[in-house]
């Protein structure tokens, strides 16, 4: 019988007590186990949007499923209200919670497991937005498929599992509190715009989604800057500083976006216009002088006749 191997071993024991050391309220909910099967679903979504790509490419067209889009972007309004409803409920807005030190209540209190359902909630419902780069995947809209968009999915999904395993409640869900508030109005752009040509008129208020996107991570972070001054905050300072990294990681990645998508086009199209005015400016010139030469040789001409009779 083959020996492990001593690092092996210890590599097993640390995992095996990390989760050991995880909520033991949650340690029984679907998926709290384990993280591989969320490693796995997510390593399973990569593959998909990857090789999709590839499958779809051969196709003259995409799916037609605007149906499916409506119904799916409308459930996931419900359950982003749901969401907003149940942290406001359970802590932020009409329980006890605060903005400074919001440390992890580990009782069974019914208002402390409310807060940790809603937070399990909130990490399934990550991985039912993976869904949301499959149906870009299915319909052809390649363009959309950007690193930001792939990235911010694959890191939410996964690290939400470490949340609700070990801070199911408490600082770090003022950030679910206010990601799912945005998500409200982000798949009810979704669910319009799926629904039809007939309401493109009423989605002048895309570009705001992003800048609310951006406004939502300088929130975070200044929310969870203060995490690192506090003397005795019984909250992990690890999920503090994971917190602020990818929150920095998304409001350059957004940003970014923003510049590309609204403020770039608006200096191309401004510098095309100012090219354009100097250019209609250079041939009204050139044409004025044209006409100034063309009437002095007809003058010139005139004279040389007169002289010649």
């Amino acid at each position: 019988m083959q020996e492990t191997s001593p690092l092996l071993e210890q590599v097993k024991a640390t995992y095996n007590k990390m989760l050991q050391s995880g909520d033991p309220r949650v340690s029984d909910w679907a998926m709290m186990a384990s993280p591989m099967p969320t490693f796995g679903i997510v390593g399973v979504y990569l593959f998909v949007v990857w090789y999709g790509q590839k499958v779809m490419a051969q196709r003259s067209s995409g799916f037609e499923i605007r149906n499916i889009m409506v119904f799916y972007n409308a459930c996931m309004v419900a359950l982003s209200l749901w969401l907003v409803h149940e942290f406001s409920v359970a802590g932020w807005i009409f329980g006890s919670y605060t903005l400074g030190c919001q440390p992890v209540d580990p009782s069974m209190h019914p208002q402390a497991l409310r807060m940790a359902r809603a937070c399990w909630v909130f990490y399934i419902s990550k991985l039912i937005e993976l869904a949301d780069t499959v149906f870009f995947v299915l319909r052809r809209k390649f363009q959309l498929i950007t690193f930001l968009h792939v990235f911010h999915h694959a890191v939410m999904a996964a690290s939400w599992w470490f949340g609700v395993k070990f801070v199911p409640g408490g600082f770090s869900t003022f950030h679910a509190l206010i990601n799912s508030f945005i998500h409200v109005w982000m798949y009810t752009y979704y669910a319009l715009a799926a629904a039809g040509p007939q309401f493109y008129p009423y989605l002048w208020w895309k570009k705001y989604m992003t800048t609310a996107q951006i406004l939502q991570f300088i929130i975070v972070i200044a929310h969870t800057t203060q995490l690192f001054f506090f003397k005795d905050c019984d909250y992990p300072i690890l999920f503090g500083w994971w917190i602020i990294s990818y929150a920095f990681i998304f409001l350059i990645l957004f940003s970014h976006f923003y510049y590309q998508a609204y403020i770039k086009p608006r200096k191309i199209a401004a510098a095309k216009k100012l090219v354009e005015i100097n250019k209609n400016a250079v041939e009204g010139e050139l044409k004025h002088n044209n006409d100034q030469d063309a009437k002095k040789s007809k003058k010139d001409s005139g004279d040389e006749t007169k002289k010649s009779q």
